[in-house]
């Protein structure tokens, strides 16, 4: 083997280690498998939407006692289904209150319009810019749905959401928008010591310092702020009620329950909608 063909195949031999190192390219998924989709990331190398075969089966009927928020999320997302301008969301407030499920079921509610939905970890932020260029020239209108979001100070993620929001050289898709639940109105931890750099002006006003600045600064690039609160004892035991019905309970049995379903919620120290459901499921399996 002469000294040229001896360097030809070490050159290709390391352009085929070159070659694996190197990210594979996007591929589109079957967009007729489902309404709702996960991006999943393998490694640096890899990464995919996969169809979501089992969906949440709530309806918007199902979620009770949230009826101001609902109708401001069922109203925007009617808007961006419609080609008309609408807002990217930040859903905040206590846990459990229905924030992930009012999204699920707008999807449910609005399929047929052609929604879709696109579920994203929040380690993976900062791949938002490649999801938006996958679906940009599809029909479909798509929701990057981010559950559960904060932060810890000085996260690279962060920083690859505000810039999806709000902040890239690219204009926004017409065809993309973002949801995001959190418990945080703000995203991220609020420290006593932040309040260090708040200012008084000339004028009296008092003034938040930087940290403050840069805290809300993630927040104010969603367009709508929707707040979820703890419900109220006659709210949460409604909210049994209907999910006990849904599971074929008659009305002696529903009122029968009333005192467990308090005891459950005092145990856990919540009287939300997710331990209404929880509290629903455990009675009547034990009962019927």
């Amino acid at each position: 083997m002469s000294s040229l063909e001896q360097f030809l195949q070490r050159a290709e031999g390391v352009l085929t280690r070159l070659e694996q190192l190197m990210p594979a390219p996007f591929v589109a998924p079957d967009w007729t498998a489902s309404t709702a989709f996960r991006w999943r990331k393998r490694s640096y190398q890899h990464a995919y939407l996969q169809p979501v075969k089992i969906q949440a089966s709530l309806s918007l009927a199902d979620l009770k006692h949230v009826d101001r928020q609902k109708q401001l999320i069922e109203q925007n997302t009617r808007q961006f289904v419609s080609g008309k301008p609408a807002n990217n969301v930040l859903l905040t407030g206590a846990r459990g209150t229905g924030k992930s499920s009012l999204i699920k079921a707008c999807l449910r509610e609005f399929a047929e319009q052609g929604l879709r939905l696109i579920e994203v970890d929040k380690s993976d932020m900062g791949d938002l810019p490649d999801i938006v260029d996958l679906v940009a020239e599809r029909p479909e209108k798509f929701v990057l749905f981010c559950d559960d979001l904060s932060f810890e100070n000085g996260e690279a993620s962060y920083k690859a959401l505000k810039v999806a929001l709000d902040g890239s050289i690219a204009g926004t898709s017409p065809n993309v928008l973002i949801y995001a639940t959190s418990n945080r109105r703000h995203l991220l931890p609020e420290n006593v010591s932040d309040n260090d750099g708040y200012t008084h002006g000339d004028d009296g006003d008092l003034h938040p310092g930087e940290t403050i600045e840069e805290k809300i600064s993630l927040s104010e690039r969603f367009g709508l702020w929707v707040s979820f609160y703890s419900f109220r004892q006659d709210d949460y035991l409604d909210i049994v009620a209907h999910w006990l019905r849904s599971f074929q309970c008659n009305e002696a049995q529903i009122e029968a329950s009333r005192t467990e379903a308090l005891q459950w919620a005092l145990q856990r120290g919540s009287r939300s909608g997710r331990v209404a459901w929880q509290f629903a499921r455990d009675y009547a399996g034990r009962i019927l």
